[in-house]
């Protein structure tokens, strides 16, 4: 029920003092005009919801649409029922409709004749692999080093974080670069064989140009780069994710996503080797020896470590 405003119940009041002293008084005592006091003793019928404002919403407008109009929308609305308000207009107009977009808008908000949305489709991700044993799939992305966490004489160069992580024992090798080219992914591929202490079968990266040529804008394309060149003499083969699907190299690039918050938001590097240093350490600590809940609360070290002992 609408509550009773104090314009109603002054209203009440008027119209009572106007019956028991006269219309002339009660114009002065409550310092109005007598046509306001005679229009609301018309319009009073004993209750105080006939005193209430009505609406002053017009019935018509000079400019609605015409009944031609009208019809016009509702046929095209109904063999179209999915089509957008640019594309209705369109069509509306090359059948003689002349107003404007944002008026056949209020028209369809207002007639509840909007386009239907159909819902999105829903995304089934794809199940994951699970990898049986370390190095059946390693993956292998670059990191750039934040700018603000360089001083001295490395204020102003650029670092590069290469990163390889197990996906069977999440245990991860880093190391620091100053450029990040298929010459560097090379060296930074001979030093991961040599520290990973069993044969490697699959490499996962993406499509950037220090791994693979497959998007250059310029000629070669079908040429493999040097780091794919070792990846063919070690006998390992290449798997490239799907381009502009970081999602698919999951684990390192959550890994880099946690150096931002465990190290690069702490630390500071004075030089390369002083940056190499630095992650060296924070990767054999806080990162091989930390206990993670996929791995059920072991260390990639600890993982690692066993199945060896099982061999």
């Amino acid at each position: 029920m609408a509550s009773i405003t104090q314009d109603m119940r002054y209203r009440l009041s008027l119209i009572h003092y106007a019956d028991k002293y006269g219309v002339s008084k009660a114009a002065v005592r409550y310092k109005t005009n007598r046509q306001y006091i005679y229009r609301w003793k018309r319009r009073f019928d004993g209750s105080i919801e006939s005193l209430r404002d009505r609406s002053r919403k017009p019935h018509h407008h000079p400019n609605q649409h015409t009944d031609a109009e009208r019809k016009l929308i509702s046929d095209m609305r109904r063999r179209n029922p999915d089509a957008g308000l640019v594309v209705l207009w369109v069509k509306l107009m090359q059948r003689g409709y002349s107003r404007s977009i944002p008026g056949l808008y209020r028209f369809l908000r207002k007639q509840g004749i909007l386009a239907r949305r159909p819902p999105n489709p829903k995304y089934i991700p794809k199940p994951y692999e699970a990898m049986s044993y370390p190095g059946q799939r390693i993956q292998i992305d670059v990191k750039f080093v934040p700018s603000v966490c360089l001083t001295g004489d490395a204020k102003g160069k650029r670092f590069y974080q290469y990163t390889a992580i197990d996906e069977f024992s999440r245990w991860r090798f880093v190391e620091a670069f100053e450029e990040h080219s298929s010459y560097s992914s090379s060296q930074f591929l001979e030093h991961l064989i040599k520290a990973f202490p069993l044969p490697i079968e699959c490499v996962q990266t993406d499509n950037g140009q220090e791994f693979t040529k497959r998007f250059a804008s310029y000629g070669g394309c079908d040429k493999p780069t040097l780091f794919q060149v070792r990846l063919q003499q070690h006998g390992i083969r290449h798997k490239l994710i799907r381009p502009f699907t970081p999602r698919h190299n999951g684990k390192v690039e959550r890994s880099h996503r946690k150096d931002n918050e465990r190290f690069y938001a702490t630390h500071r590097f004075y030089s390369l080797e002083d940056f190499g240093r630095q992650l060296k350490i924070y990767n054999t600590r806080d990162y091989n020896r930390f206990p993670m809940r996929p791995l059920g609360w072991k260390s990639p070290a600890e993982i690692l470590k066993n199945y060896l002992r099982s061999l």
